[in-house]
């Protein structure tokens, strides 16, 4: 990885490799992000249907 770095800063790329970087890094957390909310939204379905399945047991009586 060294002699890689070494020859992207002797041509002066430095900024491209730094753009890759960051480029990737935000693409990352936002993929994240998005599984996050729909594990979030999934976690809110399951809690939503837990409480109709309770008010059914309920309203049944």
């Amino acid at each position: 990885m060294e002699p890689a770095l070494r020859e992207v800063a002797a041509r002066g790329d430095l900024a491209h490799l730094v753009l890759l970087l960051w480029a990737g890094s935000s693409s990352s957390l936002l993929v994240w992000s998005l599984r996050e909310m729909v594990r979030s939204n999934r976690r809110f379905d399951d809690f939503v249907e837990a409480i109709a399945r309770l008010n059914r047991m309920i309203g049944d009586e």
